[in-house]
């Protein structure tokens, strides 16, 4: 399939650089669409990298769209989450103008894993945009970190290598919705420091509260997100995609 794509669009409407997507679409009149949060640990990356994925996808009847947020040190938490929410809530209003949706689906590597996660489980930020986790068909977390993120603490003047969990973690918020939707967990078996093993504790919090029928897990080969500059991250996209569309 051929890809269209639109660029810098400014899905907050003020102008900045660090707030602006990218849509990339397939030769459909129909499609699911995957929004995509890059890493970078919050400080650094952008929505054009990572290339070998969206274009699998693309090729594959999947529209990608991946958005930038504003980032430390310019910027504090919660900017990102917020900017986050609104790029999701510009998808559901607008993609409709690009086609026929099949389905929303959220994914983000790294710091973009630890994004989602926090959209998923902590329902104030898509809440504020009239948008309940439920809405989303699934999400994709990407080697995110689910207790409070190293440079969320590193920022506070904590020392980041701590394991803290309070209501900047992903894992706090686990349990507090009666329900969530289907959701994949990647996470390499030499990733960083701690990570793997912070994500099988995410795994087990969502099983001890009955939701170990809505997660997913693929373990890969090798460092962190060493995968994601490669096809074979679309491929793990385009099949829960497929295995979960409504």
């Amino acid at each position: 399939m051929i890809m269209k794509s639109y660029t810098d669009i400014d899905y907050v409407g003020n102008g900045n650089n660090a707030q602006k997507l990218d849509i990339h679409l397939p030769e459909a009149e129909s499609f699911p669409v995957f929004i995509y949060f890059h890493g970078g640990g919050i400080e650094k990356g952008d929505k054009r990298s990572d290339t070998a994925f969206r274009e699998y996808l693309v090729s594959n009847g999947v529209c990608v769209v991946s958005a930038n947020y504003r980032m430390y040190p310019e910027n504090s938490y919660p900017d990102f989450l917020h900017d986050s929410a609104a790029a999701v809530a510009w998808v559901f209003k607008n993609v409709g103008k690009y086609g026929n949706c099949e389905g929303i689906y959220v994914g983000g590597s790294s710091a973009g894993g630890y994004i989602t996660m926090m959209l998923c489980f902590d329902r104030k930020y898509l809440g504020t945009h009239g948008i309940s986790p439920m809405d989303i068909s699934g999400f994709v977390h990407d080697a995110g970190q689910p207790t409070a993120h190293f440079n969320v603490l590193k920022y506070k003047g904590i020392d980041s290598r701590r394991v803290i969990i309070d209501d900047t973690a992903p894992l706090y918020h686990i349990g507090t919705d009666k329900e969530y939707p289907p959701m994949l967990f990647i996470v390499s078996d030499n990733d960083m420091q701690n990570r793997y093993e912070q994500t099988m504790l995410t795994l087990s919090t969502l099983k001890h509260f009955g939701h170990e029928e809505k997660t997913s897990l693929r373990v890969m080969n090798g460092k962190h997100c060493a995968y994601v500059k490669h096809e074979v991250f679309g491929e793990i996209i385009y099949d829960f995609i497929n295995k979960t569309t409504k």
